[in-house]
């Protein structure tokens, strides 16, 4: 029973996920129907199903939500700013019923009650506005009662699941005038009868005045287990309708399925012109199973995280093998060796498919955030996102979560102005936040721009220099005082709020990305706005790099960083002016890592030059040797090691001796502050 119920679990947060997407989404449009039933389906779903599992106050809860939504959609209320903000609060409401066990029961229970009153006054409060009662009793009488031809082939394994396709039935007969016909070919010789397979099917002709989807609502939970074709076939009052029934009476007596082509002549039978246009606009429904044509699964995070890590022992072990068949020489061992590779390759590569999530899953807590902040604040927003398609490793997805959060609540809060400012300064009265995601090579970038009033450089000065954080006479560029919004206990808010001003906000989002080998950048425009771009991997776990040799250690160079390497006299850059270097014509500056590490000099005639690209320049990283292309898993340093920037992690050579991965960008940030090039790069 705990597998089932945490299996519901997950279900049930991802329909609440939906349910507050489907609601952000109503804001805009209250009146778009599709939207509406979708946020009715998803509360019909964990109603049903949370009683089922033994979740009873949120199938007692979702049941006064479905109450009001059912209203909605049948027009007799309407969708409106209070019904949201109350919709919403439930929703979170609902998320805390899920994990209760998490929570004070005291507390929560006197939020539910409240909750549960709330809603029952708005639904009488608004009966009473919209005269609900006479409303009711007016499209009573204009309604027709329509005549339905559903056909239901459940599946032969669908009481398994606790299903008993009767008691759907039954639940059809409740909604009106109803036939049911069962269909008995399938079932067995008794020898290969098994009683716990279903071998029936039904034909059913069902009069009703409900529409389509409240017949479709009756087979929710068993959609995946059933073959459902839901065919309106007939609209007229109620004594055309019962000619109609009694005539589909008289060939159901004879135990026989009825055909296309015999409900035609019937229907043509009966001498009404509208019921020929009622054949005509002939409204249908028809749901196939998801067994059928299963285009994904649902697998656990913890058998994802072991997959990868077996991938990276393959690699591993890849490597040693490759190494071995190198050593020992033999052509039959270096193919095999080589099939390995591709093969670990191609199965890392799909492995990275696997575990990579969009950008889209985030959506919906930032949108609730900009909309719940932004009333609180009262400004007036909107929030838009592009590229949301955009793929990034679980791992990194759950660590970004709470950095942009804080981004986009700095924004809300420093960033977008009072609509009455805004007026006055010839902006927009509405502010505007964008989330921009794309790739960039090996990389993901993401962007979040604001149209606010931007930060002012000589203000984030004195307030530096107020605080002791640099000295009055220090010369530092745009970009340098810029980051000083990063350094820790540094905060521009004139005043403490719930919201940020506490003295620890960009320097934690800095060290949160950064402890997932991102890199966060800022820019800004007093009057203008606003943008903070992360530079982020893809993946964590494996990279594809290049591995060079210093004296007697080794070094993994990311791929994705690399332009162009050089072979490179000694002496060129021993007796270089300025470390700088001509290469293909142009001067490039470049560090010599032996100075940068404090080794000795080489003695060697030639040296290796990488060209790497750090923002928008070429720089030079001088190696002794390239050894070649390397798939590197990465490993953590450890604590020791957790304050070295320059080094990334760390990964086994085939021999098992160790590589450390360098971080070209910090390291190139790090030299250059304290080399005389720091002009030619910056």
């Amino acid at each position: 029973m705990d597998n089932f119920k945490k299996k519901f679990i997950e279900e049930a947060t991802e329909h609440i996920q939906d349910l507050e997407q489907a609601l952000l989404e109503l804001e805009h449009s209250p009146k778009n129907k599709p939207l509406i039933e979708r946020v009715f389906r998803a509360m019909h779903s964990l109603k049903g199903s949370g009683a089922m599992f033994g979740f009873e106050k949120i199938s007692e809860f979702t049941h006064h939500l479905e109450t009001i939504y059912d209203l909605v959609r049948n027009d007799e209320m309407a969708i409106n700013s209070e019904l949201l903000n109350l919709t919403l609060k439930s929703v979170d409401h609902l998320s805390l019923l899920l994990n209760e066990e998490n929570e004070s029961p005291e507390e929560l229970l006197e939020i539910h009650t409240g909750l549960i009153k709330q809603i029952e006054t708005y639904i009488e409060v608004s009966k009473e506005a919209n005269n609900h009662s006479a409303l009711k009793e007016r499209k009573k009488e204009e309604k027709k009662l329509q005549t339905y031809f559903v056909i239901f082939q459940p599946h032969e394994d669908i009481m398994k699941n606790g299903t008993n396709p009767l008691f759907l039935i039954d639940e059809l007969h409740s909604l009106g005038k109803c036939i049911a016909t069962p269909i008995y070919y399938k079932i067995p010789m008794p020898e290969d009868f098994d009683p716990d397979k279903c071998y029936v099917s039904w034909q059913i002709f069902l009069a009703t005045e409900v529409d389509i989807n409240s017949i479709t609502d009756v087979f929710i939970f068993v959609e995946d287990d059933c073959v459902l074709e839901v065919n309106k076939i007939y609209e007229s009052n109620l004594l055309d309708n019962e000619e109609f029934i009694v005539k589909i009476d008289d060939i159901q007596r004879k135990q026989k399925e009825i055909s296309v082509i015999e409900i035609k002549d019937i229907v043509s039978g009966i001498s009404q012109p509208e019921v020929k246009q009622a054949v005509k606009t002939e409204e249908r429904t028809v749901i196939t199973p998801k067994e059928q044509t299963i285009s994904s699964i649902r697998v656990s995070s913890d058998k994802l995280d072991q997959l990868m890590n077996l991938v990276s022992e393959m690699v591993t072990t890849q490597a040693r093998l490759s190494l071995y068949a190198e050593q020992d020489g033999r052509s039959e061992l270096l193919n095999i060796a080589e099939n390995v590779q591709k093969l670990s390759r191609q199965l890392r590569d799909n492995a990275f498919s696997i575990v990579l999530i969009p950008i889209e899953n985030m959506l919906t807590r930032f949108q609730r955030l900009v909309r719940d902040l932004s009333k609180e604040l009262k400004k007036e927003v909107v929030f838009e996102a592009e590229g949301i398609d955009t793929e990034l490793d679980k791992t990194i997805i759950e660590n970004l979560t709470d950095p942009l959060m804080h981004i986009l609540r700095n924004s809300l809060d420093h960033g977008i102005e009072l609509p009455d400012i805004r007026s006055k300064n010839g902006k927009p009265r509405v502010g505007k936040i964008l989330l921009k995601a794309f790739y960039s090579g090996a990389n993901v970038i993401i962007q979040i721009f604001d149209d606010g009033a931007g930060i002012d450089p000589n203000f984030i000065r004195a307030k530096a220099i107020n605080k002791g954080l640099i000295s009055a006479e220090s010369q530092l560029s745009k970009r340098e005082i810029l980051d000083l919004v990063f350094i820790p206990g540094f905060s521009t808010a004139s005043k403490v709020t719930d919201v940020s001003g506490r003295g620890v906000g960009m320097d934690v989002v800095k060290r949160k990305i950064a402890d997932i080998r991102g890199e966060v950048d800022l820019e800004s425009e007093v009057g203008v706005g606003t943008t903070l771009t992360i530079k982020l991997p893809l993946t964590l776990s494996i990279i594809d790099g290049l591995l060079v040799k210093i004296e007697d250690v080794h070094y993994i160079i990311p791929l994705s960083v690399i332009d162009k390497i050089y072979a490179v006299e000694h002496k060129k850059l021993v007796k270089s002016f300025n470390n700088l270097v001509i290469l293909d014509g142009e001067q490039v500056p470049f560090f010599h890592l032996r100075n940068e590490f404090s080794l000795p000099e080489s003695t060697a005639e030639y040296e290796e030059v990488i060209v790497v690209r750090y923002e928008d320049k070429r720089v030079g990283i001088a190696v002794d040797t390239v050894i070649g292309e390397y798939q590197a898993v990465l490993k953590p340093l450890g604590k020791h090691y957790k304050r070295q920037e320059i080094i990334s992690g760390a990964t086994i050579l085939g021999d098992g001796t160790i590589a450390l991965v360098l971080d070209t960008n910090k390291a190139i940030k790090q030299f250059a502050n304290q080399t005389i090039i720091k002009e030619e790069i910056q």
